[in-house]
């Protein structure tokens, strides 16, 4: 059974989409052990508890140091015992020592097809914004394993979103949520969890099930 520690910051509707498949049974053979998030207020923090599962917070406030953060945050990580750590709209910047730590056993869900609309500065509602003002006809969603750089990690899977005409950012990055992020994010923890899942220099592998 692969251990999930999910990471967070707001609403946390990536997590309820793990939790729902998980429930559905069309995520199999993996379990989230624990929710942690870097603000007391997230909403996240709720639809874990709702669901019994242990939370903690470790906030840039409480840990204002870097190191002392990263001490506390991969902390939290050993004790849940992690195999896989989930960032699941978590606007937490990864550092190296933790990407070391867990070497392609971090994933991220971004909302746009990498290379597209990625890297620094590039989350939240941004990158739909930045998406309607470059005036693509397709956006979309990408989960990929995290390295020591910004949207940089080997890709897993990605779902394409049509924009449609006079979207608003706020209606695209609901279409992107629906139809690709709560889609691919427990397709890829499915095809993790299952063992089918390989990097070869610095690509993705996905085996047959």
């Amino acid at each position: 059974m692969l251990r999930l520690a999910v990471l967070v910051s707001g609403g946390g509707t990536n997590l309820q989409a793990i939790l729902d498949a998980i429930t559905a049974g069309s995520v199999t053979n993996a379990e989230v052990v624990k929710v942690i998030s870097n603000s007391r207020k997230a909403y996240a923090l709720e639809r874990a508890a709702a669901a019994g599962i242990p939370t903690a917070c470790v906030t840039r406030r409480e840990h204002p140091d870097a190191e002392d953060f990263d001490t506390a945050l991969l902390a939290e990580l050993q004790e849940a015992q992690a195999d896989l750590v989930v960032l699941a709209g978590c606007l937490v910047v990864i550092s190296q020592r933790i990407v070391d730590a867990y070497p392609n056993r971090i994933i991220n869900i971004h909302p746009a097809l990498i290379p597209s609309f990625c890297g620094t500065g590039y989350y939240g509602l941004g990158v739909h914004e930045a998406a309607l003002a470059r005036g693509v006809r397709v956006t979309g969603a990408t989960v990929h394993f995290v390295d020591g750089g910004t949207d940089t990690g080997p890709i897993i899977l990605q779902k394409a979103v049509e924009v449609k005409q006079n979207d608003t950012a706020k209606e695209l990055q609901l279409r992107v949520m629906q139809e690709a992020e709560w889609v691919i994010l427990p397709k890829a923890i499915d095809l993790i969890a299952n063992g089918r899942v390989t990097v070869e220099n610095g690509q993705v592998k996905i085996a047959e099930a």
